[in-house]
């Protein structure tokens, strides 16, 4: 696929929502006979700073990655390759676009395969957009889909982290938050690159804002091992035992999807959108935390579909 990136300029509320538009014609694209089930252009791939980001070894870079234009292309290939890519730690994000509109039927509509297994879930929260202006870009409305943990205790929306670019080579990336809190992603000597600080972004600081989950990750005092428990339902590279679909335990961390209803889609407000179709998708890393010599938390993403196109025939 080639490159389809764009840089946008957005703006949010306190809450850190994209401010709703209204009006708009009914843009509506249907499936034809050549439809792709899966999403056909990465409009925007911005990672938070992490262990895979620029690794040439495990992740697919080959070091060209040096703009937006190029990361978009990189992420595109890997999707295409049903490769994984990573978003890194809190708020990094990936937009993708399909060849037509995914309708919402009440049930689920989306399929996004992440590599979660029994004690490795990284959650991401999915946000969808229609385009409401019919110009093909993601520059509309976003809406969260609701999880389990919307409204919950220890949830935030809008919640912002800020990351600093290291000084030095092979170490950690610096962050601060929103709520005044610090630390740092830990650079683990396994890997192959020298920052894990994405190449294509030129500013010494991001800052990237989302919804960001309680986290639950611990260490098993029988095992020692770190536990990155599951979250019920609502989020994509999650070991759900509702939306996976299957009982499947996934001991090998294959790709494995996780199931999206376009009818949770929520306003700013928290109010139900009420989206009669969609077009664009956003998966954002929804943990700020880490898990000792396994690192960040970063949600995995191998491919985005259009699970009505593929569910009847299941």
């Amino acid at each position: 696929m080639a490159a389809a990136c764009i840089v946008l300029s957005v703006s949010c509320n306190r809450d850190g929502f994209i401010e709703e538009k209204t009006g708009g014609d009914d843009t509506r694209r249907p499936v034809t006979g050549t439809s792709s089930s899966t999403a056909s252009k990465v409009f925007e791939y911005t990672p938070a700073p992490g262990q895979f980001i620029g690794d040439v070894i495990l992740s697919g870079f080959d070091g060209s990655e040096t703009t937006p234009e190029a990361a978009c292309a990189y992420a595109e290939r890997r999707l295409s390759e049903r490769n994984y890519v990573s978003l890194g730690g809190f708020g990094g994000y990936i937009v993708v676009g399909f060849d037509h509109s995914i309708d919402n039927d009440g049930g689920y509509n989306i399929a996004i395969e992440g590599n979660s297994m029994a004690g490795s879930s990284e959650p991401g929260i999915v946000w969808v957009m229609r385009d409401e202006n019919g110009n093909g870009l993601p520059d509309d409305t976003w809406y969260e889909l609701k999880g389990s943990e919307y409204g919950a205790e220890g949830t935030l929306s809008g919640y912002s982290v800020t990351y600093y670019r290291p000084e030095n080579a092979k170490s950690p990336v610096r962050w601060t938050d929103s709520l005044g809190g610090e630390g740092e992603i830990d650079y683990i000597r396994a890997h192959s690159q020298d920052s894990y600080y994405p190449a294509w972004v030129e500013a010494d600081s991001y800052t990237l804002t989302g919804t960001r989950l309680a986290p639950k990750n611990y260490v098993d005092e029988e095992t020692g091992n770190w536990v990155q428990p599951p979250y019920d339902w609502g989020y994509a590279d999650n070991f759900s035992p509702v939306d996976r679909l299957t009982d499947d335990d996934n001991a090998n961390a294959d790709p494995s999807s996780n199931h999206f209803k376009i009818s949770n889609a929520v306003t700013a407000d928290g109010r139900a959108a009420n989206l009669p179709y969609v077009d664009f998708v956003k998966v954002q890393t929804a943990l700020n935390t880490k898990s000792g010599g396994l690192g960040e938390n970063s949600t995995e993403v191998f491919s985005v579909s259009d699970f009505n196109m593929t569910k009847y025939s299941e």
